[in-house]
């Protein structure tokens, strides 16, 4: 067991049981803990919003389990960074025909960039949190691995993690699997031990059709099929699709099977095909965040495209500070853009991006030809 003697942690407590686990195995092993949560929800909180992770009643929670540990804790205001840094973009990506993934923004943007800063501001050596994901520490420096549960790997959330912020980040649990964290929470006698899973977009109450249409009006258009740009059903708006659908477009010709393949808010259309012409052999991604030096990425690695998919390999065609381009050497279905392309070795964690559309012409809209991607 690594010994934290002489050495101040902050661990962002969510009121959950594996940040709760984390707690207490940083307290065993000698760290000065301090536990924290980042308060995300506002004063005028939507009836079911935040009420599972991040929410009043996980806060008062996480400060028990921190007594039942023996650290202090506190509650960090972060409201004014989740609405600007997640809550907004996540409107905006719908407006724009993409999909976001607000857990990505949430790491990337507020815990791993705001709050290390804050740890390093009262003096703190670490943070730690409850993500299964492995920490080494090797002669090329701290490296991200996944973790050793993969049923809970959640490497995919953390590429946009500052590369500069890496030997600051410790993951307690990450060798551990859920049954074996649950276990060290009863024999603590942490009253989190047996807390359900937190599965839902915090912020969302209900669906997230349900949540986008308060924000981004209905407008009715049309459903042009792919290959010949003729119409084949209406819509009330771009936001209420997704790349690869099939289910519930309301095409006139109700037996033929279609696929959404393309959404274009600025003509206000949704474009459909065949399954065929939802696969991609090859992505690119903006945004793009390395964990490694740019010159020691690998011209063949795996990419991620959406959390619960599996790796597939790939060459690496371009890769810039701003974005990457790759080919897919096992074509993927539906790869929504606004979602991330998570870039891997094995296990290690090397970055990621936003992806971007797929380069592809669109059939003639009377006298105007609209281009898709570059």
């Amino acid at each position: 067991m690594t010994s934290g003697a002489g050495r101040r942690v902050l661990c962002a407590m969510s009121g959950g049981v594996d940040s709760s686990v984390s707690a207490a195995l940083l307290k065993e092993q000698g760290y000065e803990v301090i536990g924290a949560m980042m308060r995300f929800w506002p004063d005028e909180k939507r009836v079911d919003t935040f009420d599972s992770c991040c929410s009043p009643d996980a806060a008062y929670e996480a400060r028990r389990v921190a007594d039942q540990v023996g650290v202090p804790f506190y509650l960090l205001d972060y409201r004014e960074q989740f609405r600007q840094h997640i809550m907004e973009p996540f409107i905006e990506e719908y407006r724009a025909g993409r999909t976001p993934n607000p857990c990505v923004n949430c790491n990337t943007k507020v815990k791993f960039d705001e709050l290390v800063k804050k740890a390093r501001m009262l003096g703190c050596d670490y943070v730690a949190t409850g993500h299964y994901v492995k920490r080494l520490d090797t002669e090329r420096g701290v490296e991200f691995h996944r973790g050793d549960d993969p049923r809970k790997d959640q490497t995919y959330f953390l590429w946009g993690t500052p590369r500069e912020a890496l030997p600051y980040i410790l993951f307690p649990v990450g060798t551990l699997e859920k049954p074996q964290v649950r276990a060290l929470a009863a024999d603590h006698g942490l009253l989190t031990a047996q807390k359900p899973e937190s599965q839902n977009i915090c912020f969302v109450p209900g669906t997230v059709r349900e949540f986008v249409a308060e924000y981004v009006p209905q407008a009715r258009g049309q459903i042009r099929e792919i290959h010949t740009g003729e119409v084949v059903g209406e819509h009330l708006g771009t936001q209420f699709y997704t790349l690869g659908q099939k289910k519930g477009l309301g095409l006139f010709r109700s037996h033929q099977v279609r696929h959404v393949v393309h959404l274009d808010p600025a003509s206000n259309t949704v474009w459909v095909g065949d399954y065929a012409d939802c696969l991609w052999s090859g992505l690119r991604a903006s945004a793009a965040n390395y964990l490694l030096p740019l010159s020691e990425l690998p011209e063949q690695l795996e990419v991620q495209v959406r959390y619960r998919s599996t790796p597939v390999p790939a060459r690496v065609l371009h890769a810039d500070e701003h974005g990457f381009e790759l080919e897919l050497l096992d074509p993927q279905f539906a790869v929504a853009p606004g979602q991330s392309a998570v870039l891997y070795s094995g296990s290690r964690l090397l970055g990621g991006g936003l992806i971007e559309d797929h380069i592809r012409d669109l059939p003639q809209m009377g006298e105007q030809r609209v281009p898709v991607g570059v």
